[in-house]
């Protein structure tokens, strides 16, 4: 049965964000609250976590993985960010927005897309998220929350917490939590293309 932690959304317990961090360190998956809805996460080392999502989801290993990253410094080291992709994704971050760029040799080959090398990476405009990034100290491998045949992401973790109590280890509860996925921007070819339009304005990139 999963673990539910219900976390304060302005002033996140510090007690609370360690015990998360402490079951990533172990290998734990879990459902977690976003400025885009829920996603699944696990530490970017753990192998398990990356088959688990792509189970939970019903999804092939053509998937884009998202690294979520706590801000701009730690994202340039997962991706290579040339200089027209730099400006325009640091003045969108943090926000609603995820980017598809060249993966770094630090990004686990079996997380990149299989024929492009590339990943997503996000910096999710989030307290609770930012909070346990600090906590953790590395990026979490993600992805939204959005199950086989549905078209949005879930938004309730006591939801999650009694549909996938025994698909995921440990669910987040921080308050209310937005419906809309981000905006899905793919800069892999050095010139912004707009694959999928969410929370983010897409106008920015067009």
């Amino acid at each position: 049965m999963a673990r539910y932690v219900d976390i304060h959304p302005v002033n996140p317990q510090p007690r609370l964000l360690n015990m998360v961090a402490d079951a990533l360190r172990d290998d734990a998956l879990i459902a977690y609250p976003t400025d885009s809805g829920y996603a699944l996460g696990s530490r970017v080392g753990n192998r398990d976590g990356r088959d688990r999502i792509l189970r939970i989801r019903g999804l092939d290993d053509r998937h884009h993985f998202t690294l979520v990253c706590k801000d701009f410094s730690q994202l340039g080291q997962m991706v290579h960010v040339d200089n027209s992709a730099f400006r325009a994704i640091r003045a969108a971050t943090p926000g609603p927005y995820t980017f598809i760029l060249p993966a770094m040799p630090e990004v686990p080959r079996r997380l990149m897309h299989p024929k492009k090398r590339t990943v997503g990476v996000r910096i999710p405009d989030h307290v609770v998220v930012q909070a346990l990034l600090e906590t953790l100290g590395e990026p979490l491998l993600t992805s939204t929350l959005i199950l086989p045949g549905e078209t949005e992401p879930r938004t309730m973790g006591w939801e999650i917490k009694e549909e996938l109590d025994h698909e995921v280890d440990l669910v987040i509860e921080a308050g209310d939590t937005p419906a809309e996925p981000t905006t899905v921007v793919d800069w892999s070819s050095g010139v912004p293309e707009v694959v999928r339009r969410g929370a983010g304005d897409p106008d920015r990139f067009s």
